[in-house]
C-alpha cells in the first residue's frame, strides 16, 4: 500500500472563504437567529466565530469564540448574556500567515466607542492596502487591539469628522481598496456594504417584522426569513424600525466583478448567487466539462461533497453512469484527535473511504471542484487505484488554480499552486492519472450563464485565481515583491 500524507494535509489542499457574515433586526433575541445563521454559514469559517447585541436596558453585549458555532452559541447560559432585538455576527477561517497565531482579540465582530455611541462592525473579504492604512493610523496615534485589516475601518470611522455612523462608515470605506461585504450595527441601525466591483456576495431578507443580512440566501432559510434581494455593488443599506430599509451609493459606479469561484466552490448549493441556483450551477459546470473533455470509462464519481453537483452534471451529458465511488465519513471533524503517528499516517483514509466493490476493475472519472496544490488529488488515485479500478482520470469543475487570491480567500503563495508551474499535461504525469482535464474559463463563463463566454477585454467576474487579471490592484502584496502577470503570460 502507499504511503499517504498527514490527515490535516486533506484540508490544506483546498481553498478556503475567510469569513461569513449575518445580521438581524426587529426580532426578539435577535442573538439566537444570528446564531443559527452563522452555523448555516460555518462553511465559510471554521475557526471562530463571534456575535455582538444591543438591548436598551443592557447596552451593547458581546461573545466570541474558538470553534464551531454549535459548540458555543447554542448554550442558553451564553445566549442569556446577548439581550436585544438587534444583533450582528461572523464566523472565521484565518489566512495562511496567520494559522496558531489568532487571538481572541481578532475574533469579529470588532466594536468601537463613538462620540454619538457605539458601533459593531463585521467584514468578509479583504482589504488589499490595509497595511499602508494602518502605517498611517498608527503614525497619527491609533492603537490597534488586533492583527485583523477589518479594524482599519473601525479606525477610519473614528477619525472621520462626520455626524452619524453611517455617513462615517462611509468615510471609511471610501479609503479601503479590495473586496469587502460588512454587516455593521448601531444601537438603533443595521447596516449592510458591498464595495464597488461586488466581490463578495451580501442579501437581504426579511424576518415578519424585521430584517436580515446574510453572507448568502441558505442562512436565511435556516431562520424562516424570506430572502427579498442581494445588495448591489457599491450599495450601503442602512435599516431601522422606523424608517425600514434605505439605500444608499457612496462610491463611484463600477462594472461588478462577483468572485466566480463563490459558483464552483464557496457558495453552498442551496443558496442563490445572482438569481441563478448554485446547484444547478455546479450540475452545469459538469455538463460543459463532459462536452469539453469527453473520455471513455464505466462509471462518473465525484470527489465529495464538493464535486457531487459537477459529477452529476458530466453523468447527464456523458450517459456514463453515475456511482459513489468515494464515501465521505460525516463524523470526521477537524478536531479528530491523532494520538499516534500510525494513525495520522492513515491520511486521508480518515475521511473518505473507497466503494471497493463498485470501483474494482472499472475505468473510473473522478470529478473534483479544483486542484490546489495537488496532493490530494494524488491521495485519492492512490486510493482508487488500491481499491482496483482499471483505470483513473479526473475532471475538474474549475480551470487550472494558478494565481493567489488577495480578496478574502486563503490561497497558498504562488509557488505552491500546481497550476502556477506546471502545464495540464505535467499535472497529469505528477498527479499519475491516466487524464486530466480542466474546464476552460469559457465553459466556466457558459455554465455560470454567460452564453458567448468571458469578455476577455472586460470580464464579467472576478477570475483572478485563473487568469492573474486582477480587478483591483493588491498594493501591498506587491510592496512586499508580488510579481503580477505580465503580457508574456
Amino acid at each position: 500500500m502507499r504511503e499517504l500524507p498527514p490527515a490535516h494535509a486533506f484540508d490544506d489542499d483546498k481553498l478556503k472563504e475567510e469569513c461569513g457574515v449575518y445580521g438581524v433586526i426587529g426580532a426578539k433575541d435577535a442573538a439566537n437567529f444570528v446564531a443559527l445563521g452563522l452555523h448555516a454559514l460555518q462553511h465559510r469559517g471554521q475557526e471562530a466565530g463571534g456575535i455582538v447585541s444591543y438591548a436598551p436596558d443592557a447596552g451593547f453585549s458581546s461573545a466570541r469564540r474558538f470553534g464551531y458555532v454549535r459548540d458555543n452559541f447554542t448554550k442558553a447560559s451564553l445566549m442569556e448574556t446577548l439581550p436585544g432585538s438587534l444583533a450582528i455576527g461572523h464566523v472565521r477561517y484565518s489566512t495562511a500567515g496567520s494559522k496558531g497565531n489568532t487571538q481572541i482579540r481578532d475574533v469579529q465582530p470588532f466594536f468601537g466607542e463613538f462620540a454619538m455611541g457605539g458601533a459593531a462592525i463585521a467584514h468578509n473579504g479583504n482589504i488589499t492596502n490595509a497595511e499602508a492604512l494602518r502605517k498611517e493610523l498608527i503614525e497619527r496615534g491609533s492603537i490597534f487591539q488586533s492583527h485583523s485589516d477589518s479594524e482599519c475601518i473601525i479606525h477610519l470611522m473614528a477619525r472621520s469628522l462626520q455626524r452619524n455612523i453611517p455617513e462615517r462608515m462611509k468615510d471609511a470605506l471610501r479609503r479601503v481598496e479590495g473586496a469587502f461585504s460588512v454587516v455593521a450595527m448601531t444601537r438603533t441601525k443595521l447596516i449592510g456594504v458591498r464595495d464597488p466591483l461586488g466581490v463578495r456576495p451580501l442579501v437581504l431578507g426579511q424576518l415578519g417584522d424585521g430584517w436580515v443580512l446574510s453572507s448568502e440566501t441558505c442562512a436565511l432559510d435556516i431562520i424562516g426569513a424570506e430572502f427579498i434581494r442581494e445588495i448591489e455593488p457599491g450599495e450601503m443599506v442602512v435599516i431601522s424600525a422606523a424608517e425600514g430599509v434605505q439605500s444608499f451609493h457612496p462610491f463611484e459606479r463600477a462594472k461588478p466583478r462577483f468572485c466566480i469561484f463563490e459558483h464552483v466552490y464557496f457558495s453552498r448549493p442551496d443558496s442563490i448567487l445572482g438569481g441563478r441556483s448554485v446547484y444547478e450551477t455546479r450540475r452545469q459546470i459538469g455538463v460543459e466539462l463532459a462536452r469539453e473533455a469527453a473520455v471513455d470509462a464505466d462509471l462518473v464519481c465525484p470527489v465529495p461533497d464538493s464535486g457531487t453537483p459537477a459529477a452529476i452534471g458530466y453523468s447527464q451529458e456523458s450517459g456514463i453512469p453515475y456511482a459513489m465511488g468515494i464515501i465521505r465519513n460525516q463524523y470526521m471533524g477537524r478536531t479528530f484527535i491523532e494520538p499516534t503517528e500510525q494513525i495520522r499516517n492513515m491520511g486521508v483514509r480518515l475521511k473518505l473511504n473507497v466503494n471497493r466493490a463498485l470501483i474494482k476493475g472499472k475505468r473510473v472519472i473522478l470529478v473534483d471542484d479544483s486542484v490546489v496544490r495537488g496532493t490530494t488529488s494524488m491521495k485519492i488515485k492512490d486510493m482508487i487505484l488500491d481499491a482496483g479500478a482499471a483505470e483513473v482520470h479526473f475532471r475538474i469543475a474549475s480551470p487550472p488554480t494558478a494565481w493567489p487570491c488577495f480578496y478574502g480567500v486563503d490561497t497558498p503563495e504562488r509557488e505552491k499552486l500546481l497550476a502556477s508551474h506546471m502545464s495540464e499535461e505535467e499535472m497529469r504525469d505528477h498527479i499519475g492519472v491516466d487524464s486530466l482535464k480542466f474546464i476552460s474559463l469559457d465553459g466556466l463563463y457558459r455554465a455560470v450563464g454567460e452564453s458567448k463566454g468571458r469578455d476577455a477585454k472586460c470580464p464579467q467576474y472576478c477570475d483572478a485565481c485563473f487568469s492573474g487579471e486582477y480587478p483591483v490592484t493588491p498594493a501591498d502584496m506587491i510592496e512586499k515583491g508580488f510579481a503580477m502577470k505580465t503580457a508574456a503570460e
